[in-house]
């Protein structure tokens, strides 16, 4: 008689392929290197990865199936003091549930100098190794290398260990700091297939190797031979099954550092890097699963979680305060408005992202917070209650990177929208200060993906085409001394709008007005006022008035005006030679400046900048400056409009020259003279 079975898997693998990759170990640390003053080929690094090799595989575990080892060893030159943080280093890791808690783990961590002309280590102890909470679905684990100098060398190797296998860390072969050599391999078994996916502008060197392999099981099984007093018996039986694992190897060199400019949304967008998606899982006589074969499975997957399509369906919980609030409201842009103002008033975020529930929408609602898909998919839910035509649609954040490729990682955020007539209008209902199509600057990341009840999905464009205005009026006067006295009005609409409100809330008055000031060239303000700061569909405006002592100069009893004063541009945003990402200001933009200038008794204009029109292809943006004179007063009129709230790469030097052009002639002096 059968009692029990236990199954004992032992994974072999047998490797016929050859090691192509350049040979790196960790302790073989050289004098040269350590001699090394300066990088190479950048002399201005503060540090340089000399290597950095990682390798993730699927492996199996008796106890746990199959799990996802990622082992990741590194070394780094440290050139100056500045690059002394890159001796700190840290590692993520999910904690969120046991069944996929993941682990991570650092060895052999050394730091080398060379001390009178002999290798000198120093290993990192115990006391140089931290577990840190980030938040309640990750940790992290943070290392503290010691004894780090100018011309120190450290090294040190990680595993990570995960259940999930869709879980591959992503590999990074840029950084901020030049890399010498990086490589990547990913060692998979047959019964998985993934997506893999290369983004930024340096591509590495791609190799493929077969390898076989096989897992033998080992069965044991308990049986009773029959009759009183008999011992119970024990058999083995064995069974080998044969696969084959694909090994790829990913080997980039002499990669530049990634430097940061002006109006990029998020850098890693656009870093050489591969990632890696679960697409199909397929074991013998099993059915094949697909996961991110194309946009329909992910949304197929996503919309069939728990935390996501069932979510949708829930009503009860708020029908009753539904139902008073829509009363007399029949438009449909005013029932859009009143369910999200009412969520955005009922539920606050509390700070995580994710296309799925956390809390679950009816305890959201009842204790009054919840992450993003608690919120939004209640709004979506609201809505179509309302009898609107709403769906939810998933968003990657910009700090999360652009959805380019089809997989479940591409998205972390989701927000409501409602299908009309006129178009389609996008909601959130996490910010107070969201309206009807101004989502959270943090949403505002090229396509997402709008998914409907029956099943299809469709490309939403997230990017504004409306201008967000910011119109300022400023009259002053100009003393002989050259002091200066005015006004100014600032009204900000839309975005522009969205991001003061952002910037003064829970700030008090004193605190803002004495930055306003230190950042205006030390101006002293009073008579401040705000209006329609609360009401977030309306233009906001501050009023203020201002003195300044060093807004102008007096030069040989000349007196030379910035005629924009503390608004003026100082300097060209994009250095850069050579560009290879889009500009991204996020929404088109309008600004105006309307200047009236006193000139004092006494004094005539000698000289007066010329009016200027500035304008670039395909329409993408305006300039223009203009100035006039009558009698003492002088009158200028200077916009600068954007059109578009992304510029492509091909169109850098353009604008780069647009904006040389732009900051020359805004800094441009009036001159005046004495009569």
């Amino acid at each position: 008689m059968k009692i029990n079975q236990l199954t004992i898997v032992f994974f072999v693998v047998f490797s016929f392929s050859k090691i192509t990759a350049q040979e790196f170990k960790l302790g073989k640390v050289s004098v040269a290197e350590l001699e090394e003053k300066a990088h190479a080929k950048d002399t201005s690094a503060v540090a340089a990865i000399l290597y950095r090799k990682g390798v993730s595989r699927v492996e199996y575990s008796t106890n746990e199936g199959f799990v996802m080892m990622t082992n990741v060893e590194c070394r780094i030159k440290i050139y100056k003091k500045e690059g002394y943080n890159w001796a700190n280093q840290n590692v993520s890791y999910y904690v969120g549930d046991k069944m996929s808690r993941e682990s991570v783990t650092f060895s052999d961590a050394v730091t080398y100098n060379l001390v009178a002309g002999k290798i000198e280590k120093v290993k990192l102890k115990s006391d140089g190794v931290f577990d840190e909470n980030v938040d309640k679905y990750r940790n992290q684990k943070k290392i503290t290398m010691p004894n780090v100098k100018e011309g120190s060398v450290i090294e040190y190797k990680y595993t990570i260990k995960s259940p999930s296998i869709g879980s591959m860390r992503d590999w990074y072969f840029q950084t901020s700091i030049p890399v010498n050599y990086s490589e990547f391999t990913t060692r998979i078994p047959e019964y998985y297939v993934f997506n893999a996916k290369q983004k930024g502008y340096i591509f590495p060197v791609v190799t493929v190797d077969k390898e076989t392999a096989s897992i033998v099981f080992v069965n044991k099984e308990r049986s009773e031979p029959g009759g009183f007093g008999y011992a119970m018996k024990t058999t083995f039986s064995n069974e080998k099954v044969d696969y084959v694992e694909t090994k790829t190897t990913y080997i980039a060199k002499n990669l530049p550092a990634m430097k940061e400019e002006g109006y990029v949304n998020n850098i890693y967008n656009y870093t050489s890097a591969i990632e890696h998606e679960l697409s199909v899982k397929k074991f013998p006589n099993k059915p094949v699963e697909l996961f991110s074969a194309d946009w329909n499975s992910v949304v197929k997957t996503i919309y069939n979680y728990d935390s996501f399509g069932p979510e949708l369906n829930k009503t009860g919980y708020f029908e009753d305060d539904l139902k008073v609030l829509l009363t007399n409201v029949n438009t449909q842009d005013e029932k859009i408005k009143a369910i999200l103002n009412f969520v955005k008033s009922r539920v606050n975020w509390n700070g995580y992202s994710d296309y799925g529930c956390d809390n679950g929408v009816k305890k959201a609602y009842k204790e009054k917070t919840g992450n993003i898909a608690d919120i939004n998919l209640m709004l979506t839910a609201m809505l179509r209650f309302s009898g609107l035509k709403a769906n939810p649609v998933l968003v990657s954040t910009r700090s999360n990177g652009i959805a380019m490729f089809p997989n479940r990682t591409a998205f972390n955020y989701v927000i409501a929208a409602v299908e009309t007539d006129k178009g389609v209008i996008l909601l959130d209902g996490s910010s107070k200060f969201s309206t009807p199509n101004i989502l959270p600057f943090r949403a505002l990341n090229w396509m997402g993906r709008l998914i409907r009840k029956d099943g299809t999905s469709e490309e939403v464009d997230l990017m504004p085409n409306k201008q967000s205005f910011d119109n300022i009026a400023i009259n002053y006067s100009v003393t002989p001394e050259g002091g200066v006295v005015g006004k100014t009005r600032r009204q900000y609409t839309d975005y522009n709008a969205m991001i003061f409100r952002n910037n003064v809330d829970n700030v008090k008055e004193d605190s803002y007005l004495e930055k306003l000031e230190n950042e205006n060239d030390k101006i002293e303000i009073s008579e401040y006022n705000r209006l329609n700061e609360k009401e977030f569909e309306l233009p906001t405006v501050e009023n203020f008035s201002f003195t300044g002592s060093n807004l102008c100069e007096v030069i040989g009893g000349k007196i030379y005006i910035s005629p924009m004063l503390f608004y003026t541009q100082k300097e060209n945003p994009f250095k850069q030679e050579k560009r290879e990402y889009p500009v991204d200001y996020g929404f088109p933009s309008s600004d105006k400046y309307n200047i009236t200038i006193q000139i004092p008794d006494g004094y005539m204009v000698e000289s007066l900048p010329e009016p200027v029109a500035i304008a670039m292809e395909e329409n993408l943006g305006t300039f223009k400056f203009m100035a006039a004179v009558s009698q003492n007063t002088l009158q200028l009129v200077v916009t600068h409009q954007i059109n578009a709230a992304i510029i492509p790469a091909e169109y850098y030097s353009m604008l780069q020259g647009y904006y040389k052009g732009m900051v020359d002639k805004v800094n441009e002096k009036i001159v005046l003279k004495r009569i």
